[in-house]
């Protein structure tokens, strides 16, 4: 698919559930996220990531490609009140010096990089004992459940979609981060309800790579309206009750 989430920057800014503080605060525990820290979050999209470290104390860089997003970053940064210093780049070329940063964050994005690349970069743009973090916060397609109704619906609309049916784990990334010869690999997981209205359960899932950011506006507006449709007739309560499962996996740069 040629995926563009700046076309949904609006729906993925307005509608898209950011980390939980808990993520945070489970990250304080390894030592990340710390008052002071330097933390460059690559592949930022609206900042959930780089706003959650800047709440923290920490001295928050947030990278991406898009302008788009990277605009809706600036807006919710300043309703939130942190200072996040965004600059347009890739996880791969951040163009950060060498050592500079304490934390490589990457949050619901490892999948669209040059893996390789980006962990070497990662190696590069860290200082001795820095910490690289891949998180994701994964909605789940439990049997006979919203979610999986939502996921048939998008592939009826979009068979080239590939993330339906995911477990909101991704040990495969263990792989990159060795390979590229960080230690002391850990991670750690946790589910979360994220309740969600009807109208922005249909918002949350037009910012969804298999629907606003790949399709045509005419069938996005097909899609939402058979969305609506499906939710009033077979999911009337609201607010709905969303299972997320929050993953995390954190290694040292030696």
């Amino acid at each position: 698919m040629n995926v563009d989430f700046g076309r949904t920057a609006a729906d993925y800014g307005r509608h898209r559930a950011g980390f939980p503080d808990s993520m945070f605060d489970r990250l304080s525990r390894y030592g990340v996220g710390i008052r002071g820290q330097r933390v460059v979050d690559v592949g930022t999209g609206t900042g959930t990531v780089a706003r959650g470290f800047a709440r923290r104390g920490c001295a928050v860089i947030g990278i991406d490609p898009s302008e788009e997003l990277i605009g809706e970053a600036r807006r919710l940064d300043a309703e939130a009140g942190v200072d996040v210093d965004h600059r347009i780049a890739r996880a791969e070329e951040t163009h950060l010096g060498a050592g500079s940063v304490d934390v490589y964050a990457a949050g619901q994005c490892w999948h669209w990089f040059d893996r390789s690349a980006a962990a070497a970069e990662a190696r590069r743009v860290l200082a001795s004992g820095g910490s690289i973090v891949i998180c994701h916060f994964d909605w789940l397609p439990l049997a006979g459940n919203m979610v999986a109704a939502t996921e048939r619906l998008i592939l009826a609309h979009n068979p080239s979609w590939r993330a339906a049916g995911g477990t909101g784990m991704h040990p495969r990334w263990a792989a990159d981060i060795s390979g590229a010869g960080f230690t002391g690999i850990e991670t750690f997981s946790y589910d979360v309800d994220v309740p969600y209205s009807h109208e922005g359960w249909r918002g949350r899932t037009r910012a969804s790579a298999g629907v606003g950011a790949t399709l045509d506006s005419d069938d996005i507006g097909r899609f939402d309206a058979e969305l609506a449709g499906l939710l009033t007739q077979r999911f009337p309560d609201e607010p709905l009750h969303v299972p997320h499962r929050v993953w995390a996996l954190l290694a040292r740069n030696p």
